[in-house]
């Protein structure tokens, strides 16, 4: 597969826009595998207008004309429960902040998610200060804001976002924030190798885990019909390699079984990590 691209910060036009996709299914699933004691994953699906925010279940439709939509998956780490305690702060700061920005500008957007993503930052920061057993508490965060015509998304560590057109290839569309992600994308290291690679996975961008500063990637992608668009933690790049990936994306199964296909793939081709995939299909 190819490498990450960059993807433009420029919103598409309105012209551009239309027609856009105002229906679509979501599919998620996760799984603590079979070598962990517990799932430090997590993930967040919901839907918030002007009067009230919604959660979603695992499986569902929706329509982008009155509501927002909000899918998100989060990796946490550290000592203890802390890594299931980072993922939990994370996705409740998003139910917590987010709606208050419901169509937000387009202006706005930007800095609506990286105040968002510092606010997380904050909070656990000062978890892992003031108690011991939340000591080096971090957390990944690849989340995406669905309104008509557009994704905009905001990411931090090696949890991943795909971006599959109807008649594309599929293509990772954040960074992952390690060294070896950067040789990745510059060209240095090939799939396999950053598979392999001994620091694939010692982040070098997370939200709390120590880290003074953060400076998580925002963008967007327009929407038409046919899009895929998949969120899913390193325990699922783990088992299932890009091709493949797409493959399974692709599949004539139904969409509601998809999150769950892949988890299981990925459980069945010997991951070693927790593994969380939701779908989301136009």
């Amino acid at each position: 597969m190819n490498e990450p691209q960059e993807v433009s910060d420029v919103l598409p036009t309105k012209a551009s826009r239309e027609p856009y996709p105002s229906s679509f299914s979501w599919s998620a699933s996760t799984n603590k595998g079979r070598f962990r004691p517990n799932n430090e994953d997590a993930f967040l699906a919901l839907t918030f207008d002007a009067h009230e925010v919604r959660y979603l279940g695992k499986i569902g439709e929706g329509e982008l004309v009155a509501a927002d939509y909000v899918f998100a998956v989060s990796d946490g780490m550290g000592g203890a429960n802390s890594g299931e305690f980072a993922s939990r702060i994370a996705t409740q700061a998003i139910t917590r902040l987010l709606p208050r920005s419901f169509r937000a500008s387009e202006a706005t957007i930007a800095a609506t998610l990286t105040t968002l993503y510092l606010a997380i930052h904050a909070e656990m920061t000062l978890h892992s200060r003031c108690y011991e057993e939340c000591r080096g508490m971090g957390a990944t965060l690849s989340l995406g804001w669905f309104m008509p015509g557009a994704m905009h998304f905001a990411h931090l560590g090696d949890s991943r976002i795909y971006h599959l057109p109807s008649n594309g290839e599929l293509r990772q569309i954040t960074h992952d924030h390690s060294h070896a992600g950067w040789l990745y994308r510059e060209g240095k290291l090939n799939e396999r190798e950053l598979r392999t690679h001994p620091r694939r996975s010692i982040l070098t961008q997370a939200l709390g885990a120590g880290n003074q500063f953060i400076n998580p990637q925002i963008s967007q992608v327009p929407l038409a019909p046919g899009d895929k668009i998949l969120f899913c933690s390193d325990g699922i790049i783990d088992g299932i390699w890009d091709h493949a990936l797409a493959r399974l994306l692709r599949s004539p199964s139904p969409a509601e079984n998809l999150g769950e296909r892949l988890v299981q793939t990925a459980l069945d081709e010997g991951s070693r990590d927790n593994s969380t995939a939701l779908v989301v299909t136009f």
